[in-house]
């Protein structure tokens, strides 16, 4: 349905000028960016810092390295390829598990050693790095998500975006991916949004392709039901972040490692403005508050604040709760 913008501006709904202008020109500094924009300087920064990531098995800078790159993978029973200096989860190659000479992705499609050479020449080549400039495949090993979440994702690795700003966590959601999304969790691609409440890490209300959403459309399991584990931990990781990058207004993207618990996936400088239809409130109103107040605050301190003045009610309503006519 179409609105006006002087509705959208009552709801607190920002827009990409005023993010530009008012949030990331004004608290991110251009001499940070290279922190988060390349992936294997975030997770060498995260390492120095102690934040848990995903395992690096290794790199690959040079074509004369592509052919030698199956044997960087010997060993490892899955894996993810991926564009150090990627945006939009393009060129994320996920390799379920290996059987014999074929690469097996979660959707149950074959690659052979020359779909996987190819694929690492691209991302050299800048196929999928922002502005087109060479770039450095990342190989890291997959992620074993928590299990407690299976039912509410399809062939694919659930993330968790929260905005963070001044280092305050100030809204969330998790994308989940869909047989749309080809198994990515990138809500363009039609990965189902869902708004999560920052004081108790529940489902408010779920989305895709714009339009409101109850169930997963693959799995057809309820959303209202969705709850976060390690929430708290989850949101001080996330608030930590501001203190290893410098940057005030910042997207940390996690996932739950069901050994490792929440990990840090990666960082972006500009992060989208969806994740106001997820939660279906703008965020203008809480970045407000969070500029007046005070400097020095530690992180778990930060994120009690969040807790308390960003709690939300779920819109979603469990068929479980719902009452009988």
């Amino acid at each position: 349905m179409w609105t006006t913008p002087g509705r959208l501006r009552a709801k607190g709904i920002i827009g990409m000028n005023r993010r530009n202008i008012r949030y990331i020109g004004r608290y991110n500094s251009r001499r940070l960016y290279p922190l988060v924009d390349d992936k294997l300087q975030t997770k060498l920064l995260a390492r120095k810092h102690g934040i848990t990531t995903p395992a690096l098995i290794g790199t690959v800078s040079t074509q004369f390295e592509v052919k030698r790159v199956t044997n960087l993978l010997e060993g490892h029973p899955g894996f993810v390829i991926k564009p150090a200096k990627g945006s939009g989860g393009k060129g994320i190659l996920v390799i379920e598990h290996i059987d014999g000479s074929a690469y097996i992705k979660p959707s149950g499609a074959h690659l052979g050693r020359e779909d996987i050479e190819r694929h690492v020449s691209n991302i050299l080549s800048g196929l999928y790095s922002l502005g087109g400039s060479p770039d450095v495949a990342v190989i890291e090993a997959l992620i074993n998500f928590d299990e407690t979440l299976t039912e509410y994702t399809y062939e694919g690795v659930p993330d968790i975006r929260v905005i963070v700003f001044q280092g305050y966590p100030v809204m969330a959601m998790m994308r989940l991916s869909t047989a749309a999304s080809d198994g990515k969790a990138n809500l363009h691609q039609g990965a189902v949004g869902v708004g999560l409440d920052i004081a108790t890490g529940t489902a408010l209300r779920g989305v895709q392709f714009d339009r409101a959403r109850h169930d997963h459309p693959d799995t057809g399991h309820e959303l209202a039901s969705l709850r976060i584990p390690g929430w708290e931990t989850l949101l001080e990781l996330a608030a930590s972040c501001y203190e290893m990058t410098g940057l005030g207004y910042l997207g940390t993207d996690m996932v739950l490692d069901r050994e490792h618990g929440p990990m840090l996936l990666e960082l972006n400088a500009r992060p989208g403005l969806a994740i106001q239809m997820a939660n279906g409130e703008g965020l203008r109103s809480r970045l407000d508050l969070i500029e007046q107040q005070p400097d020095g605050v530690d992180a778990a301190t930060r994120v009690s604040f969040a807790r308390a003045h960003f709690a939300r009610r779920a819109e979603l309503v469990s068929s479980a709760d719902a009452t009988p006519a």
